[in-house]
């Protein structure tokens, strides 16, 4: 088996093509680099350029008509960013996105792994915890591409031109555990890497927003180890077909998650006991369009995928501090690039 991959140079892309490897599935990256890494598709069928070049895209089928999938993990994802700029997002997101459909519809390929986002949820002001039949509610213009994205591919699926799974995953964090690939992001927006930032530079982690309607104010999220969320998509990719079928549906949605959630000043405590160490912080404002949080109900995902989260948080930060020390060998030093991720 062959798979496309856009995005394949990010984070959570170079993941998913690792675990494909190893599961015997040759990845194909396609990746624009304006926030991916080249040293991250070493090794592997890589095609730089925008998901958007029809003829980029044509050349790529031609040259590996054994494609039988694609996974599209390309996008913009920082939500103060799309808040600050949400013109950009629609237009790398939405825009470029119909296109490359419209790439693959012309190219005869129509299995389409879509990787979403649980940011496009209305969580229930009670308990926070979402399924796949709960409302929708995007807060943020990023939020909001991935909603857009999902009604679109559902009515192209309903035309009978793609077959699409849309996998809803949380908050992955963590690295490769080989430690080929991580967040190849210097000075990354979420909790965790700042948290990471914070114990090595010394300065406090900040807490952003303490008057969120959770246990102890601070926002809720549902971790799970990027290596769970990459076998994720190889389940889906070896089941495609079938789980469709089951479904009786030409598109429909998966929730990946832990089943739990997780504070802010709960992360920090599992990150205080792996380290062993105490970690300075300081409360700051809310960021704009940051949601109080969800977490998951994921037992659609583990009847039809037979997936669950196999490794912990503390595995996750872990890893992440294993890949972080490893880093720059591998990335070089920091440099003055955006805090976003393929």
């Amino acid at each position: 088996m062959k798979v496309l991959i856009t995005g394949g140079a990010g984070f959570i892309g170079s993941t998913i093509a690792s675990a494909c490897q190893d599961a015997g599935i040759t990845p194909v990256l396609l990746d624009n680099l304006v926030t991916g890494r080249r040293e991250f598709t070493s090794g592997r069928a890589f095609y730089e350029g925008d998901v958007a070049d029809g003829e980029l895209v044509d050349q790529i089928f031609d040259e590996h008509p054994d494609i039988t999938a694609v996974i599209h993990c390309a996008s913009l994802i920082v939500v103060p960013e799309s808040m600050a700029d949400p013109l950009r997002y629609y237009s790398e997101n939405v825009a470029k996105g119909i296109s490359f459909f419209n790439h693959l519809h012309r190219n005869g390929c129509t299995r389409l792994l879509f990787s979403s986002s649980a940011a496009i949820f209305q969580a229930d002001g009670t308990t926070l915890r979402v399924d796949e039949t709960s409302p929708l509610d995007p807060g943020s213009p990023y939020a909001k591409t991935k909603a857009m994205l999902e009604t679109i591919i559902s009515d192209i699926a309903a035309a009978k031109q793609l077959r699409v799974l849309s996998l809803r995953y949380f908050n992955p964090i963590g690295a490769d555990p080989q430690l080929r690939t991580g967040l190849q992001i210097f000075r990354p927006t979420h909790a965790l890497g700042g948290i990471i930032e914070a114990h090595h530079s010394g300065e406090p982690f900040k807490i952003t927003g303490t008057d969120f309607p959770t246990g102890d104010g601070t926002g809720i999220r549902d971790y799970v180890h990027v290596w769970d969320i990459a076998q994720a998509h190889v389940a889906a990719l070896k089941r495609f077909d079938d789980v469709l079928d089951r479904e009786d549906a030409d598109s429909t949605v998966i929730i990946l998650g832990s089943g739990h959630g997780t504070t802010v000043r709960e992360l920090v405590g599992v990150f205080e006991k792996v380290t062993g160490t105490s970690l300075k912080t300081v409360e700051v404002p809310r960021r704009p369009g940051d949601p109080s949080g969800a977490y998951s109900d994921s037992a659609k995902a583990q009847q039809l995928l037979d997936w669950t989260p196999k490794l912990s948080l503390e595995d996750a930060v872990r890893d992440s501090l294993a890949w972080h020390a490893k880093r720059s060998d591998i990335l070089g030093a920091p440099d003055d690039q955006a805090q976003t991720a393929s």
